[in-house]
């Protein structure tokens, strides 16, 4: 699974996504928009806030993109529910 993810700095919904995938021993590759402003060229038009998630080549959209990916593949941690 390849897992691209355009970040800013200072971005909250940058961070948790980050420590998602890291809690899930995933991968990434973080492209950092501010050190390179013309990677935004790469994105969506319509996909300007961040962060901007990739997998495997498509776009996912951002945190709770990433979150339903996330729950759609084996590389999800299963939920637990409460002790009956």
């Amino acid at each position: 699974m390849e897992i691209l993810i355009y970040t800013k700095r200072k971005c909250p919904n940058c961070v948790t996504a980050k420590m998602i995938l890291r809690a899930e021993n995933i991968r990434y590759v973080e492209i950092d928009i501010e050190s390179n402003p013309a990677l935004l060229s790469d994105l969506p038009e319509s996909s300007r806030q961040m962060p901007q998630i990739f997998i495997d080549g498509q776009h996912v959209g951002g945190l709770a993109g990433l979150h339903e990916a996330l729950t759609k593949t084996k590389y999800a941690t299963p939920k637990t529910t409460g002790t009956p």
